[in-house]
C-alpha cells in the first residue's frame, strides 16, 4: 500500500511488527487499566469509545476490563498489530492509516495513546479532524508533551518522534475544553506509564 509519510511506511513495516513484542505484557496492561481509571474519572456517561492508532489492543483491552459494556473500535496501521488486536475480541478494529478520513460515524470518545508524537507534523490535522469529527462529546490524547513543537530520535531513527502541545492545538484549533489532565510518571510504584501526559477536551 502506498501511504503519505515515511512515517506512515516505518511503522506499517518491519519497525511496527517489532514495536509488538515489545509492548505485550501484563504488567503493561494493569498499568493501562490504572491510567483508564484516572483518565476516565472526569468524563461522563461514556458508552463508546474510538482508539486511533491501537497497536495490538491493550488500550481497548483495559477499557473492557473498566467499564464491560463499552462498545469499541480501533484503527492501527500495521497489519500484524491490527489482526492480534481482533483476536481479543473486544473492538471492531480496521487496518488503516489514520491520515486518512475516518467515516464511520461518531463514538462519545474518540482517543490517542503515544501515537501523535509519531505523525509527521505536516499530517497533524488529519488526524485531528478524525479525532474531533468522530467524537459526539470527548478527545483524549496522552502523548508526549512539549511547549513547543520539538523532534527527537527515537531508537536510532531521526523524523520518528515529536513531541509538542497537542492538547494546546486542539483547544485552540478546534474550541475544545479542558476538562481534566495529567501526568503517569515511568518510576510510578504501583502503574508506570512512560512519562505520559494526558489530557480529556470536550467539544
Amino acid at each position: 500500500m502506498t501511504y503519505k509519510t515515511e512515517q506512515e511506511n516505518f511503522w506499517a513495516g518491519e519497525f511496527g511488527s517489532d514495536y509488538i513484542d515489545r509492548n505485550d505484557s501484563e504488567p503493561l496492561l494493569y498499568s493501562k487499566v490504572a491510567m483508564w481509571a484516572k483518565m476516565l474519572r472526569s468524563a461522563n456517561n461514556v458508552k463508546s469509545a474510538r482508539e486511533l492508532g491501537c497497536n495490538i489492543g491493550l488500550n481497548l483491552v483495559a477499557l473492557k476490563r473498566l467499564q464491560p459494556p463499552l462498545s469499541l473500535s480501533g484503527y492501527e496501521i500495521n497489519t500484524e498489530a491490527a489482526r492480534q488486536a481482533s483476536k481479543f475480541n473486544v473492538a471492531e478494529v480496521k487496518q488503516g492509516s489514520i491520515l486518512e478520513k475516518i467515516d464511520d460515524g461518531k463514538v462519545d470518545l474518540t482517543f490517542t495513546v503515544g501515537v501523535l508524537i509519531h505523525i509527521n507534523p505536516d499530517y497533524l490535522d488529519n488526524v485531528y479532524a478524525n479525532l474531533v469529527d468522530g467524537s459526539n462529546r470527548y478527545v483524549l490524547v496522552a502523548e508526549y508533551y512539549n511547549p513547543a513543537p520539538t523532534q527527537i530520535p527515537y531508537r536510532g531513527h531521526n523524523d520518528r518522534l515529536f513531541k509538542r502541545d497537542f492538547a494546546g492545538d486542539l483547544i485552540d484549533n478546534y474550541g475544545l475544553e479542558l476538562i481534566d489532565y495529567g501526568f503517569v510518571y515511568k518510576r510510578d510504584n504501583w502503574a508506570p506509564q512512560d512519562d505520559i501526559t494526558w489530557f480529556l477536551l470536550e467539544k
